[in-house]
């Protein structure tokens, strides 16, 4: 199976995180936890003020996994390449409102016959710090036949 990708892959997404982006978060996850929410709650806390939820910082990976299947794609990959899932998610550092965040997502693997990549994944905020790292694994899939 033609991948349309290689070892070594780049895709990085920049976004500043803000406070609607928790109270959004919140709302879709159903997580309103204080520590998200609760600006008073959370100054009583060892982080001192609100953190971002992990699954808005994890969420950021997904335009990085998008732009490397659209590169895929655009290359002539045989099928759809879908996400498989992260594996060997950590969050290291808390991500605070006003932190500009980079997802940053390298191909590390491929294996045409299975129709896989592996990558590594991290975030890292604007002073340098590893926020969050994984590891994704993008699946290719046959695409259905025009309908008769």
């Amino acid at each position: 199976m033609r991948l349309g990708i290689g070892p070594g892959e780049v895709a990085t997404f920049t976004k500043t995180v803000t406070e609607r982006d928790l109270l959004l978060t919140a709302e879709i996850t159903g997580d309103h936890d204080p520590l998200h929410v609760d600006e008073a709650y959370a100054a009583r806390t060892a982080y001192g003020r609100r953190i971002a939820h992990g699954a808005l910082v994890l969420g950021l990976l997904s335009s990085t996994a998008s732009t490397i299947a659209h590169r895929a794609i655009a290359n002539g990959a045989e099928g759809v390449p879908v996400s498989l899932g992260y594996d060997r998610v950590r969050f290291l550092k808390p991500v605070f409102i006003g932190d500009t965040l980079t997802a940053r997502y390298r191909v590390d693997t491929t294996d045409a016959e299975a129709g896989r990549a592996e990558s590594a994944c991290e975030v890292v905020n604007q002073a340098g710090e590893t926020c969050l790292v994984a590891r994704h694994i993008l699946r290719w899939v046959a695409e259905r036949p025009p309908p008769a």
